[in-house]
């Protein structure tokens, strides 16, 4: 079983993030969800402090540019298969970082991906 990070995790049920989390679950997919505000998504605590998890195998990342940099070394660091940067959340910069760690990167709708069963989990 894959586990998945969201980053930019929001409560708010008309967020993507949200939607993520949410569509994850239903797939009975492991969730790590990370934001700025603690609170619960369907089962899912919200997290506002990283910590470390060797088991993520994908990031979908909600995030602006401006709010990523913090989290640089913690994402490459947790060595996951993928990252996913959401529309409006590119970043090449951070692309570079990623693909030089031996990370695949992909600017795509994460909410496409799950529904559509091309994220690569199970």
């Amino acid at each position: 079983m894959h586990k998945v990070l969201v980053l930019g995790a929001s409560t708010n049920p008309a967020r993507f993030s949200n939607k993520a989390v949410k569509s994850l679950r239903r797939r009975n997919i492991d969730v790590v969800a990370i934001g700025k505000i603690p609170g619960t998504i369907a089962d899912i605590e919200i997290r506002v402090d990283p910590m470390p998890d060797e088991s993520i195998h994908i990031v979908l990342i909600y995030l602006t540019i401006e709010n990523q940099e913090g989290y640089y070394n913690y994402i490459r660091d947790l060595h996951p298969k993928k990252v996913v940067f959401n529309p409006g959340a590119e970043n090449p910069a951070f692309k570079n970082i990623l693909e030089e760690a031996g990370i695949d990167v992909i600017y795509d709708c994460a909410m496409v991906l799950i529904n559509s069963n091309k994220l690569g989990i199970q």
